[in-house]
């Protein structure tokens, strides 16, 4: 059995109301030693699920630490499955601390990341999946990534695996049979009916995997660097499109020494921006840095804004940029259009064939409108309908899927060259323990230990 676990599930900082809560076994009885309620009843005489008012009391030396609502929730119809209290205390750093610390005096262990949810996980309240998803609701930056991470949280995702997997552990079962009991007077299976099967399994396996880069979109944004020579103006940029003062403006050149990220939200697509020091040779010790780490980001770039200054002529260190971006996924934002042009817009197409150019002055934001549109053409034109409603967002799952998919083509080669049943077995059993890894019924510990280590303690 579980020991009782306690940890502070509220952020920290000033707030209305800090929530304390335990989970396992003892939970009632250590957090009744340390309540008294009005006319000093307990939480023992307490009903089920009803919030009782009252004090924390410090048992060592009766002092009140705190006035509080608590309730109690008994096994099994908790988030967890065991007996589970949460305490509604004042908000801050001080009163939750001390409640926390009683609770752990009294018998309580504090609780790891994410344990909370492990044992819902553990325990056969929540599949793997369902586990995960709970982070990405935490997580969620727009309305679409909630409602996502929502429908995997009611097993969207999970019914659509089972369902596969369904499919996968009925082909093994017909050619294990054929395998175990050739003289048997039993159906034997035919690699007609396997072939049909596994082009089924196949082609359910790439419409979860369509839906992975839309996916990542929504649980993690889009990493979109903006990357330009000094004074193009690159922060100028980043402020107008989040609205606020985030970077130093200035007329002086290099600025910008080091990495600026934010997010931003462009109509459910959520963007994790990030402004970069300004491309150039430069002999300050520190601005070399920052370009270095300019240059860095590009690697892990989902999306770059390159921005140019129409208002002067192209530069060696323009150039380079140009180099930069090419065979990338980029947009290319041509500022400063309230001023005298030096070149034309047809001198970047040559140079950046097939490159999308926005003629912008940002700091009249003419053009941010344009910019917006180009993004949410660009990763979300044809890829998948926006109301699907079951989306792989987890790298884990993803991976998951593709070794589930290898094993199936593999058996569908085998099933067409009609090798024995055995080799084919071997990978049937492969994909389906691959599809079971996703809903966690076929996972080691370590894997466990490693997801949930990603959660807040207290979740």
């Amino acid at each position: 059995m579980f020991d009782t676990i306690a940890a502070i599930s509220t952020a920290v900082g000033e707030a209305g109301i800090g929530i304390v809560r335990l989970s396992g076994k003892d939970a009632i009885k250590i957090a009744n030693n340390i309540f008294r309620g009005i006319n000093n009843k307990t939480l023992l005489d307490a009903e089920n699920r009803k919030m009782v008012y009252g004090h924390i009391i410090d048992n060592r030396n009766d002092e009140i630490i705190d006035e509080v609502l608590i309730v109690s929730m008994k096994e099994p119809h908790t988030y967890t499955r065991e007996n589970v209290v949460e305490i509604y205390c004042h908000g801050g750093i001080i009163p939750v601390r001390k409640i926390l610390e009683l609770l752990l005096y009294n018998g309580a262990r504090l609780a790891e990341p994410g344990e909370f949810t492990k044992r819902a996980f553990l325990n056969g309240r929540l599949d793997l999946s369902q586990a995960e998803a709970v982070i990405d609701i935490i997580k969620a930056k727009t309305d679409k990534s909630f409602q996502v991470s929502m429908d995997q949280l009611e097993g969207g995702l999970s019914k659509k695996v089972e369902v596969i997997r369904d499919t996968v552990l009925s082909m093994l079962a017909h050619v294990e049979v054929t395998i175990d009991f050739p003289e048997d007077d039993i159906e034997e299976v035919t690699y007609e009916e396997l072939e049909e099967n596994a082009n089924r399994v196949i082609s359910e396996i790439k419409k979860l995997l369509s839906t992975a880069d839309r996916g990542k979109i929504l649980r993690d944004g889009i990493n979109t660097v903006i990357l330009g020579k000094p004074n193009v103006g690159k922060s100028s940029l980043m402020n107008a499109l989040l609205r606020e003062n985030r970077a130093i403006v200035t007329d002086i050149p290099g600025t910008t020494r080091d990495i600026i990220e934010e997010h931003l939200n462009i109509d459910g697509i959520p963007l994790r921006i990030i402004d970069t020091a300004g491309i150039r040779e430069t002999e300050d010790l520190v601005e070399r840095i920052g370009v270095d780490r300019a240059k860095e980001t590009i690697e892990s770039a989902d999306l770059i804004i390159a921005v140019f200054d129409i208002s002067t002529d192209l530069t060696e260190e323009d150039y380079n940029i140009i180099d930069l971006i090419k065979g990338r996924k980029a947009l290319v934002l041509l500022n400063k259009t309230d001023l005298p042009k030096k070149y034309s817009e047809d001198r970047l197409r040559e140079l950046l064939e097939g490159v999308d150019i926005i003629s912008a002055s940002v700091i009249n934001e003419v053009g941010l409108d344009v910019l917006e549109d180009s993004i949410k053409e660009m990763f979300y034109s044809g890829e998948i309908e926006l109301d699907s409603s079951v989306v792989v967002t987890n790298l884990r799952h993803k991976n998951q899927l593709e070794k589930a998919l290898v094993n199936m083509e593999s058996a569908l080669n085998d099933i067409r060259a009609q090798v024995p049943l055995d080799c084919i077995e071997v990978d049937l059993r492969d994909c389906w323990e691959n599809l079971g890894e996703i809903l966690g019924e076929t996972i080691g510990e370590d894997i466990l230990d490693k997801i949930f280590a990603e959660f807040c303690i207290g979740k």
